[in-house]
């Protein structure tokens, strides 16, 4: 069996990092095992890629350890007109935010002659 890269024992440690740190967190270690199983097929050359998910666990697992997570979730996009994602044609809830003339809401009229 050949060494592992430098790389390689990276990963697996901040694997191990992240299963510590999820142990009394519900769903964490569950969300940590399907994320590098997700991710395991990546092929070796790929290295900005694992770069980048490698930088993504670092951050997930500082918010692990901070005191103020709980549970781990996964960041799933709403879908459909309940989701809470507001399509061009609806127009703004009361409360949706400042109006400002820019907007065009409450402009004042321009006469015109441009003056």
């Amino acid at each position: 069996m050949s060494r592992l890269s430098r790389m390689q024992r990276q990963v697996l440690g901040l694997y191990r990092e992240l299963l510590r740190a999820g142990r009394g967190k519900p769903g964490a270690q569950a969300r940590v095992r399907a994320e590098f199983r997700q991710h395991a097929c990546l092929p070796r050359a790929d290295v900005l890629r694992i770069e980048y998910l490698y930088r993504r666990g670092r951050r997930q697992l500082q918010l692990l350890r901070s005191g103020h997570a709980t549970a781990m979730g996964t960041f799933v996009r709403p879908r459909g007109p309940s989701g809470g994602v507001r399509s061009p044609e609806t127009p703004p809830k009361e409360g949706d935010g400042p109006r400002t003339p820019v907007d065009g809401a409450g402009a004042p009229e321009t006469p015109p002659d441009g003056r």
